[in-house]
């Protein structure tokens, strides 16, 4: 059985851990590398550095005092210099496991020459790890990344708002690939761009544990897409997926329709303010028609617009699963209510729609009220026309609509000089 650190640095590629200053092979987690000591850490550049056949670091031929002072942190985490060398450098001699993976941290954190944090020491073996705004940067996350790889403890990790960046996000997906423990995980504003999406692709390929993954405020483009959704299209575990507040555009929306078409496991998908529009709003809508496992679909804040609209109401009358679907700030206009409303006068499985803060105006909302009340079999429960002004007729027909379907909430901005209000 593989000891942590050396598991570690066996399945952590090297190209994703190489320190970015470094420019060197001593730069690199490699095993066979000649190591240092733990006693003996020297800052110095590797071409001051030569290695002894014990693998004790010798400066020109001298050889470093083994009483070196060792750094406060290191000390409380190592409980022997021997256990350590042991563990990486000798053959045939059992060395102690670090259940903990401490050793390991420090380790790597030596390596890519930043501050170990302590929070993530205190709580490496909770079931939940939450280490948001923190600064870790690209070389912190790598460091964090390497004790992660044997973790069997975190279930739940949250490393939101950290400027990763592609590199850092990339050490997290090369050890998203080898933890099988790990099923729910957040990067979202960490900066990971097109460069931390395509290693996030690789990893979806291969990870079978993970459930919820949160992508959101990462600066994602179209192109982040072309390599995110075949992903999609490959992984079946992943059920939850939320890529909002990025910059998916028009060819994103064709990426996404093509992946949703085919994907058999997400359950909910967010996409929200993004800009989506056009063709692009066309196929998206056009996959979730062929989608059979999709409940939840949050699409607000982009471009649907009428022909964005027209085609989710042709997806509603395919489609038998969605429950729930939000489409607020689309500049939907009172026609493509009209087209979405055909399909809700037949869809038996919609139980949520949110079309609020759109101009489809009276004539829209009465469109929609009216197709719930010609479908016997409508599952709605709830309708949010937040911000529409409405008719006395719209509310003439709700009372009609409320003793066929008694459960419905309708909210919307009020009456032609009323308040807006919630109607139960």
């Amino acid at each position: 059985m593989l000891h942590g650190k050396k598991l570690a640095k066996q399945v952590l590629l090297p190209s994703v851990l190489e320190d970015d200053d470094a420019g060197t092979e001593s730069g690199k987690l490699q095993l066979g590398e000649p190591r240092m000591s733990q006693t003996e850490v020297d800052m110095r550049g590797p071409k001051d550095q030569h290695s002894s056949p014990d693998r004790n670091v010798l400066d020109g031929g001298t050889r470093h005092e083994e009483d070196e002072e060792k750094e406060p942190e290191v000390q409380e985490c190592l409980s022997s210099d021997d256990d350590y060398d042991t563990d990486l450098e000798f053959e045939g001699k059992e060395a102690a496991y670090d259940l903990t993976g401490q050793t390991c941290y420090m380790t790597a954190c030596k390596k890519f020459q930043v501050v170990p944090a302590s929070y993530f020491l205190q709580h490496m073996q909770n079931s939940m790890l939450v280490m948001v705004h923190r600064g870790l940067g690209p070389q912190g996350t790598k460091a964090l990344a390497v004790p992660l790889v044997t973790n069997t403890s975190i279930l739940r990790l949250n490393l939101r708002d950290n400027w990763m960046e592609g590199m850092g996000g990339a050490a997290i997906a090369e050890m998203l690939k080898e933890n099988c423990y790990i099923t729910e995980v957040d990067l979202s504003n960490n900066n990971l761009e097109v460069y931390g999406a395509k290693a996030i692709a690789g990893m979806l390929k291969e990870n079978s544990t993970l459930v919820s993954l949160i992508l959101s405020g990462n600066h994602f483009t179209d192109r982040s897409t072309e390599h995110l959704c075949p992903a999609l299209i490959t992984n079946t575990k992943l059920q939850h997926l939320d890529l909002s507040y990025n910059a998916l555009g028009e060819r994103a929306g064709e990426h996404l329709g093509d992946a949703l078409s085919e994907n058999t496991g997400l359950r909910s998908l967010n996409l929200a303010w993004n800009s989506i529009r056009q063709k692009g709003a066309v196929m998206l809508a056009n996959g979730l028609g062929e989608n059979v496992f999709l409940r939840i679909l949050d699409l607000s804040f982009n471009g649907f617009g009428k022909e964005g609209a027209s085609a989710l109401g042709q997806a509603l009358k395919e489609n038998n699963v969605l429950e729930e679907l939000n489409i607020s700030n689309n500049r939907i206009p009172p026609e493509g209510a009209i087209h979405l409303a055909m399909g809700l006068k037949v869809n038996k499985t919609i139980k949520s729609l949110n079309i609020g803060r759109n101009p489809i105006l009276n004539a829209g909302c009465y469109g929609i009220l009216k197709s719930v009340q010609d479908n016997p079999d409508s599952a709605l429960e709830t309708l949010d026309f937040s911000d529409i002004t409405v008719s006395r007729d719209f509310e003439d027909l709700y009372t009609a609509v409320k003793e066929i379907f008694p459960a419905l909430r309708v909210n919307h901005g009020g009456r032609f000089g009323t308040f807006s209000k919630a109607k139960a």
